[in-house]
């Protein structure tokens, strides 16, 4: 297991893309959160195996309808365990 630390930019806040992003980590059962920053990306920390991540990284280049990925940004960090769930954090 393994974390991942990503930065999504493009149009990814206020068009349901934490929430988009926490439905599909729950469906594949990685743990982590989803965060807006002030510069208008999103913040994306999530913890599985190699190969669900690789999964997950590809449906958060997809996003929600609405939004218009430009971009994402991926950090490979240790697994940390800390996460027993994924959350939107405010």
């Amino acid at each position: 297991k393994l974390q991942r630390y990503v930065l999504v930019s493009g149009t990814v806040q206020g068009v349901g893309f934490r929430n988009f992003t926490k439905q599909n980590a729950a469906k594949l059962g990685i743990g982590g959160y989803a965060k807006n920053l002030p510069n208008g990306k999103v913040e994306v920390v999530a913890e599985a195996d190699k190969a669900t991540l690789d999964q997950f990284i590809t449906i958060l280049w997809e996003g929600p309808r609405a939004s218009g990925v430009e971009d994402v940004k991926v950090e490979e960090r240790p697994f940390s365990g800390e996460y027993t769930d994924f959350t939107i954090r405010y």
